[in-house]
C-alpha cells in the first residue's frame, strides 16, 4: 500500500486539535486494512517527521434510515499519531 493509500483524511475534530495543539498528537482516518507500522511510516513519508508511537481505533458503520429503507454506513478507522520530541508541529487543514 502507498501511504497515500494508508492515510484518507485527517480527522479534524475539537478532541483531535486539542491533542494536536498539547501533545503533538496527530489524528487521521486511515485504511482499516492498515496496521500500525503502515501508519507509522505513511506519514514519516509524507509529512517528513518522526513517529513515537500510534494508537489506532475501529468504529463500526452506523444505522441509517431513508424512509422504510434500511443501510449501514461503512466501517472505519482512526489513528492517533504522536511524534517524538523537538519534532516540527505539523500543519493540515481539511479539504
Amino acid at each position: 500500500m502507498s501511504p497515500f493509500e494508508v492515510i484518507i483524511s485527517p480527522h479534524i475534530t475539537e478532541k483531535a486539535e486539542m491533542a494536536r495543539v498539547q501533545g503533538d498528537t496527530l489524528c487521521f482516518r486511515v485504511n482499516p486494512k492498515a496496521t500500525k507500522t503502515d501508519v507509522k511510516h505513511a506519514v514519516r513519508s509524507i509529512f517528513k517527521v518522526e513517529v513515537d508511537s500510534v494508537r489506532t481505533a475501529r468504529y463500526m458503520g452506523k444505522m441509517r434510515r431513508q424512509g422504510r429503507f434500511q443501510g449501514r454506513r461503512p466501517a472505519w478507522k482512526k489513528a492517533y499519531v504522536k511524534l517524538k520530541p523537538g519534532q516540527k508541529p505539523v500543519e493540515y487543514t481539511q479539504v
